[in-house]
């Protein structure tokens, strides 16, 4: 019988539950603040639909210690494989030590992400272990990304603006005033409380 582990980061990408286990580590996500609210919505998420939630370690240090001389590597840079690999090395350690036979994640789903890394780098992190693999789904076909957003919408979701990552938050800060926009505001946007969700 299949038994497979979905790591996921934030609310709007638990809308693909399926017959899957969630499992929350996500020691990037920056500040504190910012993960406390992703980390509720997915439980708020996870209870509310009968869904097992496991809730891994905030090991924010070690996030810091990896990343370390990849502080100013873009988005889909260097830095994002090795964040990608961290969470997903982590997920596949307790697929294994649980008797899953199966990882994935719905983290593909953004546009703004690249299938080709995180597929990548969750292939790379299941083959360490015998008979786990990686299921390299992706999300976004058969009108994935609407659907995330009417989910989104319907469950009143935390609405991310940036990847998670302190130098996501400054980079996407940079552009927004370069653009004249105002610097991103932790814990008030949410889809379908706005007319620009």
């Amino acid at each position: 019988m299949l038994r497979a582990l979905l790591w996921r980061s934030h609310g709007s990408h638990a809308c693909f539950r399926n017959r899957l286990r969630h499992f929350f580590y996500n020691p990037n996500i920056h500040p504190v603040k910012e993960y406390e609210i992703r980390k509720q919505e997915n439980i708020r998420f996870a209870e509310r639909h009968g869904i097992r939630f496991i809730d891994a370690d905030y090991d924010v240090d070690n996030w810091f210690e990896r990343i370390k001389g990849l502080e100013n590597e873009p988005e889909r840079g260097e830095r994002c494989t090795q964040c990608f690999d961290m969470r997903f090395e982590r997920t596949a350690l307790y697929a294994h030590e649980n008797g899953y036979d199966t990882i994935t994640s719905s983290l593909g789903i953004s546009r703004w992400k690249d299938m080709n890394q995180i597929n990548g780098c969750g292939e790379r992190a299941a083959g360490r272990y015998d008979n786990l693999i990686y299921w390299t789904y992706n999300w976004r076909k058969h009108g994935g990304s609407q659907r995330m957003i009417e989910i989104s919408k319907r469950e009143a979701f935390y609405q991310q603006e940036y990847c998670g990552c302190v130098y996501s938050l400054r980079d996407t800060n940079r552009h927004r005033r370069a653009q004249g926009r105002d610097r991103i505001k932790i814990g008030v946007k949410f889809y379908g409380k706005d007319d620009n969700a």
